[in-house]
């Protein structure tokens, strides 16, 4: 990037919730290298208009011909300083191929010749948005905060999709069930505890509604098998990325597992009940005034698997009450 203005590039995180939790680092750095061009690089990048972090949000292409060009355009003006959030080392090639002066990240995966800054990885590890702030201060930026807090900018289509889809529902205070979990079937909680719940939730007098994207198909079926013939709103495959923020901002409380959903739901400032089980709330739950938690006891947990080998001994034991008490507190909050 040209002399006149230095440039940064911010390889984010490959997740969802990650990205969301990578938002106090990103408002520091912004704020600090205020005349920097400021490039962020990630799957999730493009979500972040409107956050007020970056010059530019680019999406990072899953691999192949499309990456590659992505790796040439950034090489032809080679940024001043890369940071690299994720701990791969992909990212430390790819910001070799982008010609960064300076490659600021953690030393791990093998990669700690690609860096010129090596950061030693928190021992023990951190929560998540304090390992992101570790990387940015290593570059100047100071002021991180602990809490990620997202900015939704009015959208008049969005919020008229939004509505389109949560006001029929019923005119009670909208509890949203989350069935999906990204990176394997282990942070699912069961159909049977989600069905329970939301009997549960009906009876409280607020709705339930069921939520998740295309691959969540068949979670949902099992969910209403499991209800037995009790009528649950459903919008499962029917939201989007660009569209989740509408949605989760209009609901009074969501119930998910350990996802990118609950992260963004609690940056938006709406209660959260995370349900853990194979992660560790210690690293990854959602920092909000009004987050909360459940954690399944279990000898072997946290396990970080993403496929439980001895059927989900730890989310089965959080039960459906528990659940719905925890709800019932959010609320009250």
């Amino acid at each position: 990037m040209s002399a006149a203005a230095p440039g940064i590039i911010v390889r984010a995180p490959n997740w969802l919730g990650d990205t969301v939790m990578a938002l106090p680092a990103l408002a520091a750095l912004r704020a600090h290298a205020r005349e920097a061009r400021l490039v962020v690089v990630g799957r999730w990048a493009t979500l972040l208009a409107g956050q007020g972090v970056a010059d530019a949000l680019l999406p990072y292409p899953a691999r192949g011909r499309a990456r590659r060009g992505l790796h040439r355009a950034l090489a032809a003006d080679p940024p001043d300083v890369a940071v690299l959030l994720p701990n791969s080392l992909e990212s430390a090639l790819a910001a070799r191929r982008w010609g960064a002066r300076r490659i600021v990240g953690f030393d791990t995966d093998g990669r700690g010749a690609l860096l010129t800054d090596r950061l030693p990885l928190p021992a023990p590890r951190l929560h998540q948005v304090d390992e992101y702030a570790a990387l940015v201060r290593a570059v100047g930026a100071p002021d991180v905060a602990a809490t990620p807090t997202w900015r939704r900018a009015p959208d008049r289509g969005l919020d008229a999709e939004a509505a389109a889809l949560l006001v029929p529902l019923g005119g009670g205070p909208l509890v949203g069930l989350h069935l999906g979990a990204a990176g394997g079937s282990a942070k699912q909680w069961g159909p049977t505890a989600f069905a329970a719940l939301a009997r549960r939730l009906a009876r409280d007098g607020l709705v339930p509604v069921l939520l998740g994207g295309p691959t969540d198909t068949l979670m949902e079926a099992a969910v209403l098998d499991a209800g037995h013939g009790q009528p649950v709103a459903s919008l499962v495959g029917r939201d989007r990325p660009a569209l989740l923020p509408a949605l989760l901002g209009r609901l009074a409380c969501l119930v998910s597992g350990d996802t990118g959903v609950a992260h963004l739901a609690a940056a938006l400032g709406t209660p959260t009940v995370t349900l853990f089980g194979p992660t560790d709330p210690a690293l990854t739950a959602p920092r909000a005034a009004r987050a909360r938690t459940l954690r399944g006891a279990a000898p072997c947990a946290p396990c970080f698997l993403a496929t439980c080998p001895i059927d989900h001994v730890c989310l089965a034991a959080i039960t459906a009450e528990a659940a719905a008490a925890e709800v019932r507190t959010a609320l009250a909050r």
